[in-house]
């Protein structure tokens, strides 16, 4: 068996894993990537782009380290490689846990216990919840769910089919720096600009194959495309922006408008604002269902993307 069946295969059971399992309670290897990440931190932290760099060039070439010297360990047993692969996929996607928090939540809203699902809203976003109304908290999930669809599964796949399993790891690494110090704080205006940075162009493939499978795989793959032309350069994220419009294109909502983060308000342009009609709490289940369509599309497009362009190299 080739290093690209063992990576297909690898991936189809992680994704698998992750389907059937979701993440661990305790104990998962993004969480003690964040703690590991953490630490450097608190060592290097100094308000400077370039002791920054130096805190990204640690921790994501440390992961993408770990993962080629555990590729090179098992390269002679296909076995062991598809076995490596899979836990690697398993650990780095989070279509599940995505899902779950993203259905909670909308289950408490359509009992009306608004006030649970603003409790719940911070396990999926980082939205002030108690500035917004069921409405607002709905609109909030989708957003959250079409963004994450592309940074827990789609990207890093994406990276996968390219990297083998230090593309895995090294995907993650750089995403979760970018939620840990790639934000606009104080504290991380500088120190994290390097995070952010590259988190912008490493999501980029994956962020625009996710917004061609969610028009492929959502009920109005015309109006999915006209959004993403029309609106996902107004957007303040060069990959949000087409995986948002994309979406909400496809659902026939609109997106975007006033935000709040940490007391901090923006005003971010209206995605499909022509054409869609505001969320509604059923527009969760909906979301979550293309969500999974674009997960399962898109791992079948990066392994077979891998396993025909190995077979033309040979």
């Amino acid at each position: 068996m080739g290093a690209d069946r063992s990576y297909a295969y690898g991936a189809a059971a992680g994704l698998l894993g992750d389907l059937l399992l979701g993440d661990p309670r305790r104990g998962h290897p993004v969480a003690a990537f964040g703690r590991a990440a953490g630490a450097v931190e608190r060592l290097l932290w100094r308000d400077h782009r370039g002791w920054g760099a130096l805190h990204t060039a640690v921790c994501a070439g440390g992961a993408v380290a770990l993962g080629a010297v555990a590729e090179r360990a098992v390269r002679r047993s296909p076995a062991a490689s598809v076995a490596l692969t899979a836990a690697a996929t398993w650990a780095v996607v989070g279509g599940t846990s995505l899902a779950r928090e993203a259905g909670a939540i909308g289950r408490a809203l359509r009992d009306g216990d608004v006030e649970a699902a603003r409790a719940r809203l911070p396990h999926l976003c980082g939205r002030d919840p108690q500035a917004l109304d069921a409405d607002g908290i709905a609109r909030a999930v989708v957003e959250s769910v079409a963004e994450n669809t592309s940074d827990a599964v789609v990207g890093a796949l994406v990276w996968g089919a390219v990297g083998g399993v230090p593309g895995l790891l090294g995907f993650r690494a750089v995403n979760t720096l970018d939620a840990m110090v790639g934000h606009r704080s104080p504290r991380f205006l500088r120190y994290g600009w390097a995070s952010a940075r590259l988190d912008d162009a490493a999501g980029w493939p994956g962020a625009r194959l996710t917004a061609v499978l969610a028009a492929l795989a959502g009920p109005d793959p015309r109006g999915a495309v006209r959004a993403w032309r029309a609106d996902a350069g107004r957007h303040p994220s060069p990959n949000a922006g087409p995986v948002e419009a994309s979406f909400a294109g496809a659902l026939g909502v609109r997106l975007g408008g006033t935000l709040s983060y940490g007391g901090r308000v923006e005003h971010r342009p209206v995605l499909n604002g022509a054409a869609g009609r505001p969320v509604a709490v059923t527009d969760i289940d909906r979301a979550v269902r293309l969500s999974r369509r674009v997960g399962l599309l898109a791992l079948g497009v990066t392994a077979g993307a891998r396993l025909l362009w190995k077979g033309r190299g040979k």
